[in-house]
């Protein structure tokens, strides 16, 4: 008695690759999505510089007065921290490791280590149990 094969999703959309931590996901949509929510974080920081009634120096800028200014911000500094996480963790399992590991992007010098590095790592050219090849996932029957 054979088990009929698992059903795929190979070609899932944009709403998968920046929210969702289920599945693999290969280097390319790795950079692009990370650099999407860069353009939004850079497009949020830019709008709160022109909107500040003293123009902010370098120095003078406190992370609390950035958050302060505008009850929208935390909500962003979350959904952002949260398509980082997902990303991670699906490039994670893309290259056969345990999404558990993406936890260690929360400690600083590291995260930008693991970024880098999992950006470079190719991805596995099997199967895995997280999806069949990269971008993509298996769908629970």
């Amino acid at each position: 008695m054979t088990t009929p094969p698992q059903s795929a999703n190979t070609a899932p959309g944009p709403i998968w690759a920046l929210l969702s931590p289920i599945g693999r996901m290969g280097r390319e949509p790795y950079w692009l999505c990370f650099l999407i929510s860069w353009i939004i974080f850079g497009i949020a920081l830019r709008i709160w510089w022109l909107s500040s009634a003293e123009t902010p120096t370098p120095e003078s800028m406190i992370s609390g007065d950035y958050i302060g200014t505008n009850p929208l911000f935390p909500v962003l500094f979350f959904v952002l921290q949260w398509i980082e996480l997902a990303l991670v963790v699906k490039r994670l399992q893309d290259i056969g490791q345990s999404g558990f590991l993406a936890l260690l992007i929360f400690v600083p010098i590291l995260n930008v280590i693991m970024l880098i590095f999992l950006g470079v790592v190719p991805s596995q050219a099997e199967p895995n149990r997280h999806g069949p090849m990269p971008n993509s996932y298996w769908r629970k029957r």
